[in-house]
């Protein structure tokens, strides 16, 4: 099997990336590089259940531990852009560039993402960021739209069927909505 380093930012997003690359031929290795969620809680929510879900479904987990300044340098400027504008297009580029880069040290041909398994992102400004980092690093970026054939559908049922911790919102700190702040 060819192997492929999968980003992933939740184990929610990667259930169906898995099982469909492994049906493509492909062994998944996922890497988890995600410096723009916030707050620390949250992050921690997420790669803890990454990390139970790995286990489970044994497959390999790389944690690479960002800084929320990593995203801070790249948002400087766009804090009031709307989501799915520019701020979201630098943060995507950052994190597939960092596991583009990632790959390559790790001799590995291929990467690709789970964020496209969301319908709440563009798929076609995520692509633009994995070829802009392909061409930077020298390797190839897979373009798969995982939310195709009823994909988001599938990793949601995934989910449910698991128990997954399901988050409300993107990640950063500009795409939290007032309505699931947490009251004081």
């Amino acid at each position: 099997m060819k192997k492929v380093l999968l980003h992933a930012c939740c184990a929610v997003c990667c259930a169906y990336p898995i099982k469909y690359l492994r049906k493509e031929g492909y062994d998944p290795i996922v890497y988890f590089y995600n410096p723009n969620i916030f707050p620390q809680k949250e992050y921690q929510i997420r790669l803890d259940e990454l990390i139970h879900y790995s286990k489970s479904n044994k497959f390999e987990l790389i944690i690479e531990t960002g800084t929320p300044q990593d995203f801070e340098n790249i948002s400087q400027g766009l804090e009031n852009e709307p989501e799915k504008g520019i701020r979201c297009e630098k943060c995507y580029f950052l994190r597939l560039n960092k596991t583009a880069k990632k790959a390559k040290e790790l001799e590995i041909k291929y990467f690709t993402t789970t964020l496209s398994v969301s319908p709440h992102k563009i798929t076609s400004k995520i692509f633009k960021a994995g070829e802009d980092a392909s061409r930077l690093n020298n390797i190839e970026f897979l373009k798969y739209d995982f939310k195709k054939h009823d994909g988001f559908k599938i990793t949601q049922q995934i989910a449910r069927d698991n128990n997954m911790y399901k988050q409300t919102y993107c990640g950063c700190k500009y795409s939290i909505r007032t309505e699931i702040l947490p009251q004081n």
